[in-house]
């Protein structure tokens, strides 16, 4: 468990919602806006999608698709990246990684690049702490003061201001006693609250954190919507403590800040139903960010390992389940209350894409009212984002930024995520050669 509990590094993501900005490269392919979409549009078929793109970024897109589909590649990709690295040297490994995969999930280093993108589509103790609010910070600044979104987000990953250890304790202290959310509110304000069952070091941590939080809160308000990441099953509890003690104080005019619900996990559902149910007792705004979820196979090793429940769901068919399940739970919310509901549906999967956009249009929920929006990472299941922007839909792009370096364990991340979504990654490789294929045709014949 000491590997996975290492102090979490700060790597900055921050959301870009694509909708007007393909409205614009789109504009003669658009349907009038309040045209109702039948599901049967919404086929994800169609490679011109891809036509906003460069020769180089089809070609770069395909290669590192295919290299993702080696199970021996992606299984080995931190080793022998960590090897190729150690061989050519820093400064050579950035150089050579820069055009390829990291070009492909990452929006670059600068302000400067991170821009150019856009319009396309440390230290120890609580000093180290610091600084990751530092980043979090000018990643709200950015966001707000670019013209990349009139709604932005941001992602936020509580694990990079407070540490690893004190969510797993807090969890295990939650299974026996409630924390008060004023308590944590009070906290955030300043005030000094003695938190039961931690010694002095850990409650004065944990009061430096909830402020760090709190300055987030307070820059965000009425500007960014902060997405609280979840994590592990074994710290997730504590998380989610924060992430609503954050919402009693930062949601009571609008949803501002968005906890994340996994519906790989076999408690997602009765979770997302009790933080309704807080919301509604606390009279605070819910903004969810809908996912199947990351990390499913470290949970079942941990899970084996200390001899406990699989938290995971047997079976893919019962993912998808719980996923559609919870996401019709917050569409009929939204129908009845679109002012104290949010949700993004973080997803590649097509059909959940589709059945959001049949029960929307069933529901008569406003494709682009701001309470349901859509999500995939950047250089990840484009056919998807840009189809559903084409068709005036809130779309976002998740879009992490920093050096090579910075932004390795991101990439080798992303890299073995492919592999449990290889079916759609296929599909996206075939219409990336279609698309290829279409622009060589394009230039031999002069036919559009």
């Amino acid at each position: 468990m000491s590997s996975v509990l290492r102090p979490s590094t700060f790597y900055p993501i921050l959301s870009l919602r694509i909708t007007s900005v393909s409205s614009r490269m789109l504009a003669s392919q658009v349907a009038p806006l309040r045209t109702p979409v039948p599901p049967t549009l919404l086929t994800f078929e169609d490679p011109r999608a891809f036509q906003a793109k460069s020769w180089w970024e089809l070609t770069r897109a395909l290669g590192v698709f295919r290299l993702c589909s080696f199970p021996v590649l992606v299984n080995h990709c931190g080793k022998l990246m960590s090897f190729t690295r150690t061989i050519l040297g820093k400064r050579a490994f950035a150089m050579a990684l820069r055009p390829f995969v990291y070009a492909q999930f990452v929006a670059g280093e600068t302000e400067e690049e991170i821009a150019e993108s856009m319009e396309k589509m440390k230290s120890t103790g609580e000093q180290r702490y610091d600084d990751n609010l530092a980043s979090m910070l000018e990643c709200v600044r950015m966001s707000h003061h670019n013209t990349w979104s009139k709604d932005p987000m941001m992602q936020l990953k509580i694990t990079a201001l407070v540490s690893p250890e004190l969510c797993v304790k807090l969890t295990c202290l939650l299974q026996e006693q409630q924390y008060d959310l004023n308590l944590l509110v009070k906290a955030m304000d300043g005030e000094v609250i003695v938190f039961p069952g931690l010694s002095e070091s850990e409650n004065t941590h944990f009061l430096y954190g909830l402020r760090r939080l709190n300055e987030i809160g307070e820059a965000s308000i009425n500007k960014v919507r902060v997405l609280v990441d979840a994590e592990y099953t074994y710290m997730n509890p504590a998380l989610s403590l924060i992430t609503m003690a954050m919402m009693k104080k930062f949601n009571q005019d609008g949803a501002w800040i968005w906890n994340t619900y996994q519906c790989y996990l076999k408690e997602s559902r009765d979770l997302l139903l009790d933080a309704v149910r807080l919301s509604v007792e606390q009279s605070f705004c819910l903004g969810v960010k809908l996912v199947r979820g990351a990390y499913m196979d470290k949970e079942r090793k941990l899970a084996d390992k200390e001899g406990r429940a699989d938290p995971v769901h047997q079976s893919w068919e019962y993912t998808n389940d719980c996923y559609n399940g919870s996401l019709e739970i917050m569409l009929n919310l939204i129908s009845q209350h679109p002012q104290r509901y949010k949700i993004i549906v973080a997803t590649h999967n097509e059909e959940s894409v589709r059945k959001a956009v049949t029960r929307m249009t069933e529901l008569g929920i406003d494709r682009d009212g701001g309470a349901v929006c859509f999500g995939q990472l950047l250089g990840m299941c484009d056919h998807v984002s840009l189809t559903l922007a084409q068709q005036g839909f809130s779309v976002y792009k998740s879009v992490p930024y920093g050096s090579v370096d910075d932004t390795l364990p991101y990439l080798v991340r992303r890299a073995q995520e492919n592999r449990t979504v290889l079916q759609g990654i296929r599909k996206e490789r075939d219409l990336l050669r279609q698309e290829l294929r279409r622009r060589v045709r394009e230039k031999i014949t002069g036919a559009k």
